[in-house]
């Protein structure tokens, strides 16, 4: 058997697929988000397509998050949104918990074709302080709050992914 045989019959049952075929037999291009949910901001995080390497993407305003996420599915396919869990140290949910079950349930309906899964954020935020320091900036950059949000949410989907 030849390599490209044997990559292609996963995917059809005839022995030659053409490239436009696979691509469409096979959603292999899919990003993943991830939010770190706060009342004021959130913090988004991206994948490659690949599901490989977690980036930050942005910070949004809360209140906007939803028409922030209408325009960024137009131009990406998501297949998976990953939200932080902010749970205490003997594992409760945390005060924050009841606004993000609000939040998760509006991401279901409003985009019902992308999964949910939560995954624990303790001390991301903490961790993203801390990486913000290890990486040298400087104090007045430290105290940007948008940039700890979407550092903690790459903290998310890497964790996420590392999981996988």
């Amino acid at each position: 058997m030849n390599y490209k045989y044997k990559i292609y019959k996963r995917f059809s049952n005839s022995k030659y697929l053409n490239l436009h075929n696979f691509k469409n037999s096979v959603n292999i291009l899919a990003r993943i988000l991830a939010f770190d949910y706060g009342e004021k901001r959130t913090g988004i995080a991206v994948t490659d397509e690949f599901q490989i390497i977690a980036s930050g993407l942005t910070t949004v305003d809360t209140k906007k998050i939803f028409s922030f996420l209408t325009e960024y599915l137009k131009n990406e396919t998501v297949e998976l949104f990953i939200v932080g869990e902010p749970k205490q140290m003997n594992n409760t949910a945390s005060e924050s918990e009841h606004l993000i079950k609000v939040f998760v349930e509006k991401l279901s309906t409003t985009f019902p074709k992308i999964a949910i899964k939560r995954i624990d954020e303790r001390f991301t935020s903490k961790m993203a302080f801390q990486s913000m320091i290890d990486s040298g900036l400087k104090k007045k950059h430290r105290q940007n709050k948008a940039l700890v949000d979407e550092i903690s949410a790459t903290l998310i989907l890497q964790s996420y992914l590392h999981k996988q």
